[in-house]
């Protein structure tokens, strides 16, 4: 955890104005809140400016983070890392900005408890998978929390990556308990055509997608 230095104040990588690249609102215009520190190094991770908590990163306060979203057109706000429930001081500003009427979401790598956090917002949970290096990290623990307003998103890097996650939605009935099951190949890993026809063979009530944003711009682009 990092800890703050004032309970209204939060680490931030960057905050910016883009679309939606994944889930359920992909292309949707959104506020980006990239909060900077994350316990897990994930062999696929593709925002390792925002992991090292002791390098990088500036303090912002809840007021400071408001103005700056207020900035843009969008009602819609998404909390990323980093991994942002690694400062818990987050929950309260998502639960006062879900107050005043926005719409929110938050991405988190599924290793920190997600019953702290407000379940008005979206809260998407991303169950590593074996390739990622951090299959042993999953805080399974989580997924009775999940509701039918949360997402669980699988990134496959391999066959075998896919096979273990048709496993866990079988286990856990995971298209009963969230909103979407999300399954997306990692970025220059497997063909994406591999991963939609093992789907349809197999019947899978998820959702494939890709990430529109490494398609729009360049794939290493930050602030998109």
């Amino acid at each position: 955890m990092i800890t703050p230095i004032h309970e209204r104040m939060l680490k931030l990588s960057e905050i910016f104005f883009s679309v939606q690249g994944e889930g359920t609102r992909a292309g949707m215009p959104c506020v980006f809140v990239r909060l900077h520190g994350c316990g897990l190094r994930c062999a696929y991770c593709d925002t390792p400016y925002a992991l090292d908590h002791r390098v990088g990163g500036d303090w912002k306060s809840f007021d400071e983070i408001r103005r700056e979203i207020d900035r843009y057109p969008s009602r819609f706000v998404e909390f990323t890392g980093g991994e942002p429930l690694e400062q818990p001081e987050v929950n309260l500003l998502i639960s006062e900005l879900l107050d005043e009427g926005y719409t929110v979401a938050v991405e988190t790598g599924g290793h920190i408890d997600i019953s702290s956090c407000d379940t008005r917002a979206i809260r998407i949970m991303d169950l590593k998978t074996p390739s990622s290096g951090m299959m042993k990290r999953n805080h399974l623990e989580n997924i009775p929390h999940l509701t039918r307003n949360d997402e669980v998103k699988f990134v496959c890097g391999s066959h075998e990556d896919y096979e273990w996650t048709r496993e866990m939605i079988r286990v856990h009935d995971l298209p009963n308990r969230a909103q979407a099951v999300l399954i997306s190949p990692v970025f220059g890993g497997i063909e994406p055509i591999e991963l939609v026809q093992r789907i349809l063979e197999d019947g899978l009530d998820v959702r494939f997608q890709l990430q529109l944003h490494k398609f729009i711009w360049e794939p290493d682009r930050r602030g998109v």
